[in-house]
């Protein structure tokens, strides 16, 4: 071989000939592999998870395809409903009386107790009386002075005509007199009149209550001086048996309650507190006033309570529902089986062979729970009240419960007697299905009509 082309390492003992590094891998290559064997697992897990949903029963109560959807169903009775209209009023007493002194003076006195329940007549303050007593008795020496001069003039009267009769004086003289006869009379008349206004600022000075009710806080303390041109009053009194209460309607409202008025009949008004649950007290319209609102479109109403129990409270600001009429024998459901959308108002029914369709209603009134209904149902028939957003026209169904639909009467429910279900947003509201909009409307049910 040629030395040219020899390589040395041919020379060395072959264990000390170098031998090639081993493949070292590197980290690219070991987070690549991490990373694939990740994925093969997130992989099977949603494999995993498709399989396990689809073998599993549809949430929500849902029924395998095929079978009947469960649902809450209520027959469709004929019931009495309440046309109630509600409003905002204000408790507004009969009577308010400030209690002011008709004369200037020192008060000596005051005769009650804060918040207590007077009645018609009952003392209340005095008045230092002393002034006025001492100026009845100089007007009563002045008329007593008057009294004398006229005695002497119809004496002198009487004179001179019987001398005048003969002769004896001038017919003037006589004729005179009956004028000086006159003019003392006048005084007299006049000095009485004095005498009588003294007492009668006597009786001022002794306050007493002008009518029953609840006295308020004293307002002028014993010691001051009142006058007749203070404002503020002692006190102010107020009636509270019988009491009103003044609330607003629209006047679309106004025919019907002059219709009944006019007839004699009682309008019958509940009142309940500012929250709208708790009865306070059943009183009836009193009176409607005489013009309409034109700025607001609304007519006051005023209704009396006999308040036995002081319920009511001046200036309370409480919810009136008045009860314009009753609709006898009318067709109901549960507001709940009422749901809107497309078709407008509507219902699913169920069908004799238990399937639903889709049929449109017309309402009116709301009483409590249930609805009137003028048009497109019948006593008799089932509607679904439970269940609704998972149904189309035409699925079978299941009925699992059912009630009767009746009017509760009770006049403490939500939206009793509402007018078209939608005065005072105290009506129960249908339910609201899967895919309705935020206004509450649903959309139009498979197959609606």
């Amino acid at each position: 071989m040629d030395e040219r082309t020899r390589n040395p390492d041919d020379e060395l003992a072959p264990s000390l000939r170098r031998t090639p590094d081993p493949i070292v891998k590197t980290p690219s290559r070991t987070k690549s592999r991490i990373w694939l064997g990740v994925v093969a697992i997130l992989l099977a897990l949603a494999a995993y998870q498709i399989v396990r949903f689809q073998r599993a029963p549809a949430p929500g109560g849902r029924n395998p395809q095929g079978a009947p959807q469960i649902v809450g169903a209520s027959t469709v009775t004929l019931s009495n409903i309440r046309v109630v209209v509600n409003a905002l009023g204000t408790v507004t007493p009969l009577a308010t009386v400030t209690v002011q002194s008709q004369i200037s003076g020192y008060l000596t006195d005051v005769g009650f107790t804060e918040g207590q329940m007077v009645q018609k007549g009952d003392f209340l303050a005095q008045i230092d009386q002393r002034p006025y007593q001492m100026l009845k008795e100089q007007y009563e020496g002045q008329l007593a002075h008057d009294q004398g001069l006229l005695a002497q003039a119809q004496l002198d009267l009487k004179r001179y005509q019987t001398l005048a009769a003969q002769n004896s004086i001038a017919r003037q003289q006589a004729e005179d007199q009956v004028f000086i006869v006159q003019q003392y009379e006048g005084s007299v008349k006049q000095d009485q009149g004095l005498i009588d206004a003294q007492a009668l600022n006597i009786a001022y000075c002794h306050i007493v209550s002008p009518i029953t009710g609840r006295i308020g806080l004293r307002l002028v303390d014993p010691g001051n001086y009142v006058q007749t041109t203070t404002s503020t009053g002692l006190a102010v009194i107020t009636q509270l048996q019988p009491i009103t209460v003044i609330f607003t309607l629209p006047e679309d409202d106004l025919p019907q309650i002059m219709s009944a008025l006019n007839a004699g009949m009682p309008l019958p008004v509940d009142a309940y507190d500012r929250a709208n649950l708790r009865h306070l007290a059943t009183g009836k319209v009193s009176a409607v006033d005489s013009q309409i609102d034109t700025t607001t479109g609304t007519v006051k109403i005023r209704a009396q309570f006999d308040n036995a129990d002081n319920a009511l409270f001046p200036n309370q600001f409480v919810n009136a529902r008045l009860l314009i009429q009753t609709l006898q024998n009318a067709v109901t459901v549960p507001t709940s089986a009422i749901l809107r959308g497309s078709p407008g108002a509507y219902v699913y029914v169920i069908n004799p062979d238990s399937t639903v369709s889709v049929r449109p209603i017309t309402t009116s009134a709301i009483d409590g729970n249930v609805t009137a209904v003028t048009s497109g149902l019948s006593a008799g028939e089932r509607v679904v009240i439970d269940g609704t957003d998972r149904l189309r026209d035409g699925l079978k169904v299941s009925v699992v419960a059912e009630q009767p639909a009746a009017a509760d009467g009770t006049p403490g429910s939500t939206g009793a007697g509402q007018r078209g279900g939608n005065r005072g947003g105290g009506g129960n509201r249908a339910q609201k299905p899967e895919g309705a909009k935020s206004d509450g409307s649903q959309p139009a049910p498979s197959g609606g009509q």
